[in-house]
């Protein structure tokens, strides 16, 4: 069986990024939003894998920005739209999805595809909350909150299995590194076209790591960096 690889990470934390040199690489992505709305190269994202998401959660009496507190139920037409999604992918070679409100249902996906690779992407707390203020109006202190929620389900999934993480403050040199080593896990060899997504140009609001930080902030991007393949 060829296991498929679900992409993690908070919003405006580079998931979108790692999603197009995975894609370049080889790994099928299906129907995904190339657009360039608030994401100059799309946010490569299945539109109704979110519509499904967002429905889940709203099921939960949650949104994307004000998560769930309890754990997450998923409902029999939640369920049978998520195997009608996962039915429209091949069975015959490598494929995956990202969308950053799966952290918040992960169980729900991973019921269904229990053997799926799970890779991730990381940012700086404050260039995340910075270009959620630009995006959504957002005050910086709400945009940091989810941040710290989001991460922290993040390394939650890493303690219960082996995640690699990439980080989206790194230089190009750190990054294609880091790349080469989740393509390396995921079993998708390297090209000449496996970097060519990645435009540090493109990043807005990049923070010096050096950026003080509260303890909890921290310490949560700190094991975040710890876990950078």
């Amino acid at each position: 069986m060829i296991e498929p690889v679900i992409i993690l990470g908070m919003h405006r934390s580079g998931t979108s990024c790692l999603t197009g040199c995975l894609e370049a690489a080889g790994l099928e992505m299906g129907d995904i939003d190339r657009a360039p709305h608030t994401n100059p190269k799309g946010n490569r994202e299945n539109r109704r894998i979110m519509a499904l998401n967002d429905a889940v959660l709203a099921d939960n009496q949650a949104t994307w920005s004000d998560p769930p507190s309890l754990a997450v139920k998923w409902a029999a037409k939640r369920i049978a739209e998520r195997d009608r999604l996962i039915g429209e992918y091949p069975s015959d070679r490598k494929w995956g999805f990202k969308e950053p409100r799966t952290l918040l249902v992960l169980q729900g996906w991973l019921d269904a595809i229990p053997d799926a690779q799970i890779v991730g992407s990381f940012r700086h707390p404050v260039a995340a909350a910075r270009s959620l203020q630009e995006r959504n109006q957002f005050p910086l202190e709400k945009g940091m909150e989810l941040w710290l929620h989001y991460n922290r389900l993040l390394l939650d999934v890493c303690e219960k299995q082996y995640v690699p993480l990439i980080s989206f403050d790194s230089s190009a040199d750190d990054y294609q590194e880091q790349l080469n080593g989740i393509l390396d896990f995921i079993g998708i060899s390297q090209s000449e076209d496996t970097n060519s997504f990645f435009e540090p140009d493109l990043r807005r609001n990049s923070i010096s790591e050096s950026v003080a930080l509260s303890p909890e902030f921290q310490s949560t991007y700190d094991a975040l960096r710890a876990r950078v393949v």
